[in-house]
């Protein structure tokens, strides 16, 4: 009864919207009430900083500035910079702010690229001065204003700091032709005066929850590993941290510091005393389980410390893998930030940027070579995909959004559209809800850190983000999407409303490119028979129709589902008649 009342109490503080400065207290980070605040963000991962994969461009650019290259090849300096003007632009609005408070977040994590506040090193006119930009400050500054308008909580997070802080250079922008943050003290110093900039601009800021001092340091310092996650003490790190920390209280008594550990946030060895009463440790969690032991280390440090903990990024896995982390951290009271908002092509976050074919025809000059685009033609494709970054122009994935929050807590289904009969119903529209409840796939979330097994839940890659595999169709009656790759044993539900009691004649669309014969059995939510099709083969890329008939629904809502009683067959539709 004492676990459920906490439950309960955490699910009540989710969305405290008290004004007032978030401190720590304990284990828990507090408001100006001292009610328990529990962080429910999102990162805008790509706006201010962009990574190769986020572009699709990781096979040949992954670095910021590689992929600036790429683009002033093809668009020219001035091509390039208006492109880059547009993307920062469109990126981020007041309308993505307003859609992630709508959708149920109540915290935004913005990683900062510092080449928007400042001059790097190697451009200073005077060698240790600090030429200030106004372009991330007007930035941030409007990010904060749609923040508060939307009573939610805003981390600033040092994504890429002066000369990129580990060997992983894409996340921070690293150009190894050039000293990085922990050769170069110059670097350093930089680091140490944004930050301290920054706490002087925004230390009257109460909607801003903390300062994330140093996204993902991974670096040798004096271990094999390249990364840092061998290192056994991590002295200069702590060190640079414990220096940022004392210029920001110089200005800023108020706000939380965040910590991260080595090895891409996760490698707290040699961590000194705490220097500071109001600090969180950060860590980071990817393609790992989401068993208990999974998070024991950190929860272990919270204990040990009497500090708050909160899952700093996390992400780019499936909607099961999303809805188990999220039930495990609920229980753990460890807040979260889902990583990243937007990136071309994705399945696997709260919005999908549309690609376009030019776009493709770039992509695939950039990568293989051949005739060069002309500059007008690379400019209209990259303005074209500026403007796809829109709030109004991108694609918001409610399944991902209903696994997030909605399932987390509740077991039930929702249909995915309003199906009726008699009428027809896509097979990739399959009911909103979680894995085993509207439906069953043998390969359901990667978690290849933890196993040494990659596996891809969606191997088409498509429209959804659970483990149904959805590809591409080209029959000619279609919702551009069907379901592929099934296997004994795995199943879809859909909800679907009659008129009338009834029995319908159910016609099937479907392709068997394989030389076995499939089946399929359609049951209600219940495991009632009432109707088993063979899928005989169609040959390579044919579509046929085959039909049973007296399927019996009562009147008004039914579950049907489809199970596949042998594997092979592609699922375009249904159509109950």
């Amino acid at each position: 009864m004492k676990r459920l009342v906490f439950f309960s109490a955490l699910l009540l503080s989710q969305f405290g919207t008290a004004q007032g400065f978030l401190k720590t207290q304990g284990q828990k980070i507090v408001d100006s009430k001292g009610e328990n605040v529990y962080l429910k963000g999102l990162g805008l991962g790509g706006w201010m900083l962009q990574e190769g994969y986020m572009l699709k461009t990781d096979d040949f650019a992954g670095p910021q500035f590689k992929i600036k290259e790429k683009i002033a090849e093809v668009a020219g300096e001035d091509g390039k910079n208006e492109f880059y003007k547009a993307y920062l632009k469109n990126g981020i609005t007041k309308k993505d702010i307003d859609s992630s408070a709508k959708w149920g977040f109540n915290s935004i994590r913005l990683p900062m690229h510092y080449d928007l506040y400042t001059l790097p090193i190697e451009k200073e006119k005077v060698k240790g001065e600090n030429t200030w930009l106004e372009e991330g400050f007007k930035m941030t500054d409007d990010l904060i204003q749609w923040c508060e308008n939307n009573k939610i909580y805003l981390i600033l997070d040092l994504h890429a700091a002066p000369g990129g802080q580990g060997n992983d250079a894409n996340i921070s922008d690293n150009d190894k032709s050039k000293p990085n943050l922990w050769e170069s003290e110059e670097n350093q110093k930089k680091t140490i005066a944004l930050w301290k900039k920054l706490a002087e601009r925004y230390k009257d800021k109460e909607w801003i929850a903390g300062y994330d001092l140093i996204n993902e340091p991974n670096y040798p310092f004096t271990g094999k590993n390249p990364n840092g996650t061998d290192e056994m003490s991590n002295a200069p790190l702590w060190r640079l941290q414990k220096d940022i920390s004392d210029a920001i209280r110089q200005v800023d008594k108020n706000h939380i510091i965040i910590l991260e550990g080595n090895g891409w946030g996760n490698n707290y060895n040699g961590l000194p005393k705490l220097w500071d009463d109001n600090l969180v440790l950060s860590f980071h969690k990817y393609w790992t389980t989401n068993a208990a032991e999974s998070i024991q280390n950190i929860i272990d440090m919270r204990q040990k410390l009497d500090v708050p903990v909160w899952l700093g990024e996390t992400g780019e896995n499936s909607n099961v893998w999303f809805t188990e982390l999220n039930q495990l951290l609920l229980k753990n009271n460890i807040g979260y930030a889902y990583w990243p908002m937007k990136k071309i092509d994705n399945i696997a976050g709260v919005t999908n940027v549309k690609i376009t074919p030019d776009y493709q025809k770039l992509l695939n000059y950039w990568k293989n070579g051949g005739q060069k685009p002309t500059k007008e033609f690379a400019r209209k494709t990259l303005m074209k995909i500026a403007d796809n970054y829109k709030m109004e122009n991108v694609e918001v994935k409610k399944d991902v959004i209903d696994a997030m929050f909605r399932q987390v807590s509740d077991e039930s289904t929702k249909p995915y559209k309003k199906h009726v009969a008699p009428g027809r119903i896509f097979a990739t529209d399959y009911d909103l809800g979680r894995f085993g409840s509207a439906y069953s796939d043998n390969d359901f979330q990667n978690v290849w850190v933890s196993t040494g097994n990659r596996t891809e839940w969606n191997s088409g890659n498509k429209m959804r983000n659970d483990g149904v595999d959805i590809y591409l169709c080209k029959d000619k009656i279609t919702n551009k999407y069907f379901v592929g790759k099934t296997e004994k044993g795995e199943w879809l539900q859909y909800t679907v409303r009659s008129s009338a009691a009834r029995k319908y004649k159910a016609s099937i669309r479907y392709n068997n490119e394989s030389s076995q014969a499939s089946e399929l059995v359609i049951k209600t939510e219940d495991g009632d028979d009432l109707a088993t099709i063979k899928l005989p083969p169609t040959g390579k890329g044919i579509w046929k129709t085959v039909f049973v008939n007296n399927v019996a629904l009562v009147k008004g809502e039914n579950k049907l589902r489809l199970y596949f009683e042998a594997g092979n067959a592609n699922l375009n539709y249904f159509e109950l008649n």
